[in-house]
């Protein structure tokens, strides 16, 4: 039922619903915006969306600088904006080193207003990296090193800005059929099992990335809520399948015909990642579809889900200090 809950989900977004191009009455030219994987796909356009906003300086995170320069180029081309409006800072999501060097350069920054956490990989073959699954270790583990790196910096600017940081980290509907069997194991550490490559089931690896980001989301959310440390936003908008590189490794015939049916273009995608990182604070700690709060899977917010939802937390946050040791107490 939940399978069927999410092809449903797909196919009402790409049939019965036209997404918003996005607006704002808000003056965005003192902004600083970050956008990882911005270079192509829904990122770029959504990097198009908020230059053309008037978003005063964007940051387009980027694994290969060169390929950055030519996606800024042809961006500046298309909106008329200033040079100084985009910059193209290195970071790959995959190297732990990597994503500490550039949350080091960011700590610079006058203020952040803003975080789109595009940046993510769908595969089918079991790769170890960094000790972890190479989709985990992109997705989420990485992803959240991100988070965390960076929330003092959030909370600093908020202080000052009054603006609240949002950190919005794309999700999908696919989430609804992750397999669960991997996470019902608790004699052994989530990670641990996910991480066994003669039990991975990775044919539902990315799913499952998307239903971790979605517990570890709404768990910051829920810690936080009491906190005087200062405000932010963290939220896990659906752009919903879109034309991209994302699934090039699951190409099939079948596959390419459903997708020119059910498809949305990156652009058409991309204008929900931007709502997320523009939303107001009633999309904290929530799963956004079609630009709106939405519940999501019964299996995240049922009792066994709010059970798996503290205890991967409660790894990810050891595998967390562990790279980057004391980081988690900023929360």
């Amino acid at each position: 039922m939940a399978a069927l809950h999410g092809l449903g989900s797909v196919i009402y977004g790409k049939v019965c619903v036209t997404v918003p191009i996005p607006t704002t009455s808000v003056d965005l030219s003192n902004h600083i915006i970050i956008v990882t994987g911005s270079n192509s796909g829904l990122g770029f356009e959504a990097t198009r969306h908020l230059s053309r906003l008037g978003v005063g300086k964007i940051i387009m995170a980027v694994r290969t600088p060169s390929k950055g320069e030519a996606a800024k180029k042809q961006i500046l081309q298309s909106t008329g904006k200033q040079e100084s409006s985009i910059e193209v800072w290195p970071i790959d999501m995959d190297n732990q080193d990597s994503v500490k060097a550039f949350a080091e350069r960011a700590s610079l920054l006058p203020r952040i207003d803003g975080v789109l956490a595009n940046a993510g990989i769908m595969t089918g073959q079991f790769t170890l990296s960094e000790g972890n699954e190479k989709t985990l270790n992109v997705n989420v583990v990485n992803t959240f090193l991100l988070f965390f790196l960076l929330l003092p910096l959030m909370r600093r600017s908020e202080q000052q800005t009054g603006n609240p940081c949002r950190f919005s980290i794309p999700n999908s509907a696919l989430h609804y059929m992750a397999p669960l069997a991997e996470l019902n194991e608790k004699e052994t550490l989530i990670l641990d099992r996910l991480n066994n490559p003669k039990r991975a089931d990775m044919a539902g690896r990315y799913p499952l990335s998307k239903l971790l980001v979605l517990y570890v989301v709404r768990e910051i959310a829920e810690r936080t809520k009491s906190s005087n440390k200062g405000r932010f936003i963290i939220n896990t908008p659906n752009p919903s399948w879109c034309k991209s590189d994302l699934g090039k490794e699951m190409e099939t015939a079948a596959y390419k015909v459903a997708e020119k049916l059910l498809a949305r273009t990156a652009e058409e995608g991309s204008r929900t990642l931007v709502h997320g990182v523009l939303a107001d604070e009633t999309s904290h700690g929530h799963y956004l579809n079609n630009c709106h709060v939405q519940a999501p899977a019964k299996h995240v917010t049922n009792r066994w889900g709010q059970g798996v939802q503290k205890r991967f937390f409660d790894e990810l946050l050891a595998k967390i200090d562990s790279i980057a040791p004391g980081i988690s107490s900023t929360l």
